[in-house]
């Protein structure tokens, strides 16, 4: 079994969790966070937007707005057969994908065990 964490963006919740759904795998986990990544602000870049010259590129323009916020963002947890993992990390590849900072990230986990409180099942019979 692994647990697969995916962090995403707010607006991707929807139709991720639709897409997973129709793929067979409607149990999950979901919880708003806030976080950032690792992206620092380019100091020339800001110097010549105050001396008035175009930036064009959003990319630039959310580092420069960017600097020490941190963004709303949805935390999916999904625990799944070692099987499964490949599909289900496609599909969130593939609805979340748009080429721009922020797309997101991906963790893949190794579960030890997982069990059903109310029956008492373990292992994938728990999931």
């Amino acid at each position: 079994m692994k647990e697969i964490i995916s962090i995403i963006r707010m607006n991707k919740m929807n139709e991720t969790k639709e897409a997973l759904s129709r793929a067979g795998y409607p149990a999950m986990l979901c919880k708003k966070v806030n976080g950032r990544g690792k992206k620092m602000i380019n100091m020339d870049i800001l110097e010549d937007l105050i001396e008035g010259k175009e930036i064009s590129s959003p990319e630039v323009l959310e580092t420069i707005t960017e600097k020490g916020r941190l963004i709303a963002k949805r935390l999916l947890t999904i625990v799944a057969p070692d099987e499964d993992v490949k599909k289900i990390v496609n599909i969130i590849i593939e609805i979340n994908q748009t080429n721009n900072m922020g797309d997101g990230k991906i963790f893949v986990s190794p579960i030890e065990d997982a069990i059903r409180v109310r029956t008492d099942e373990t292992g994938e019979l728990a999931i």
